[in-house]
């Protein structure tokens, strides 16, 4: 089916294409190259701009140059009654949040593991993390982010996040921890 698509018909498609590309980046605040030529620069920003003390202010610049427009954060996880759940969030509505919660909590999260997989311009990797109080604090959570990013052949883009915390009956597998 694909093989049968035309010169004129693979235009068309990427003229739809093109117009979001120049659209993005009109949007999207100017990136630290050393944020976005890489996975490894790009994870580590996004941990590190979402990690310091309570009442100190995050760089959400910064956060919003590592996403697409249109890029969703998805929560999920249990309630106190053992159903799943999630929240799909766009990234503003994900900032405002955490802004509020940042405001009164440290909040210290790092990558712990990541498994990669990647094909042509689309990657996905399962980043383990932790979540601390400070640097030197025990964890109080762990999990995983289901990253799926994109290189549009200029630099990396994240497009989702999607995650979930450890818990007693979903054990963070040994696997996945170290595995950067």
């Amino acid at each position: 089916m694909f093989r049968r698509l035309t010169s004129l018909a693979l235009f068309g498609l990427f003229s739809l294409v093109m117009p979001a590309t120049a659209a993005r980046a009109q949007e999207t605040p100017d990136a630290d190259p050393a944020d976005v030529e890489s996975l490894d620069g790009l994870i580590h920003a996004l941990y590190d701009v979402i990690s310091g003390d309570a009442g100190v202010a995050r760089d959400w610049d910064r956060m919003r140059s590592l996403f697409i427009p249109g890029a969703r954060l998805i929560p999920s996880g249990t309630n106190p009654q053992g159903q799943f759940g999630h929240r799909v969030m766009t990234l503003e509505e994900w900032i405002s949040g955490a802004e509020s919660s940042f405001a009164q909590r440290p909040f210290y999260e790092k990558e712990i593991g990541r498994r990669t997989d990647e094909w042509g311009s689309l990657v996905q990797m399962f980043s383990a993390y932790d979540s601390r109080t400070s640097p030197d604090a025990e964890p109080f959570a762990r999990g995983i982010n289901s990253i799926q990013a994109m290189h549009d052949g200029e630099r990396w883009w994240i497009v989702t996040i999607y995650w979930t915390a450890e818990r007693d009956d979903l054990p963070l597998p040994d696997e996945y921890v170290g595995s950067n």
